[in-house]
């Protein structure tokens, strides 16, 4: 059976009914103590401490024009392939060391 994808932005979303509005504003009005956490337990003060941000964040990559010496980009290439990944990488790691410097 093929199944279509839909996808929405927020300008083709479909607007709210009065009866979903209506749902959302009960929900939101519940207190805390209502919600039923049985099969997703909250997390503990401890298990946060060992929590770190972005693990799999993955940053968006954006298709950019953008003029290199082409001595640069032989070296790059002269290492097999990825070298556009090789060029973000250094690009980055430039970044990172700006930012740390900056603090």
């Amino acid at each position: 059976m093929k199944t279509k994808t839909i996808n929405y932005t927020p300008e083709t979303l479909p607007r709210l009914t009065k009866a979903r509005r209506a749902r959302l504003k009960d929900l939101a009005a519940r207190p805390d103590s209502d919600i039923d956490l049985s099969d997703i337990p909250e997390m503990s003060d401890a298990q946060w401490r060992n929590a770190t941000r972005g693990h799999f964040y993955r940053p968006r990559k954006l298709q950019i024009t953008a003029r290199v010496d082409a001595d640069v980009l032989d070296w790059l290439k002269a290492q097999g392939k990825g070298y556009q990944s090789r060029l973000n990488a250094i690009l980055r790691r430039e970044m990172l060391t700006a930012a740390k410097s900056a603090k």
